[in-house]
């Protein structure tokens, strides 16, 4: 499901690059109020370790001329949690990426399930 550039073939989205990544990302747009708590709670988890000053100038620092275009940038929190993915190092996405599918299992949402809706439209 990784988009690529027309002409160098490499991914045009910074999570395409890691196929458990893009399957975390169409995750969370596919069910975006479903994931909004596991987001608030990945926020909450890093504000308590950096303090909540720190975790905003970050997102000042952060921001991109795109911010606002996409998908995810409809919810403040979604955004914010997503946007501090793409700057970690690839261990911590990785790390993650693997936490939150195990939340999201938890909570009756798995990737085949996305499969199997993306099947039927």
């Amino acid at each position: 499901m990784s988009e690529t550039s027309d002409t160098t073939g490499t991914p045009r989205r910074w999570y395409d690059q890691d196929p458990l990544l893009a399957e975390v990302l169409e995750l969370l747009r596919s069910y975006p109020h479903d994931v909004r708590e596991q987001a608030q709670n990945f926020l909450g988890k890093i504000e308590e370790q950096i303090g909540k000053e720190t975790l905003e100038k970050f997102f000042e620092l952060a921001k991109t001329d795109k911010t606002g275009n996409r998908w995810y940038d409809h919810d403040p929190v979604v955004s914010k949690a997503i946007e501090l993915l793409r700057v970690v190092p690839p261990t911590v996405q990785r790390q993650a990426a693997t936490k939150f599918l195990e939340a999201m299992k938890k909570q009756g949402i798995s990737p085949d399930l996305l499969k199997t809706d993306s099947a039927s439209t």
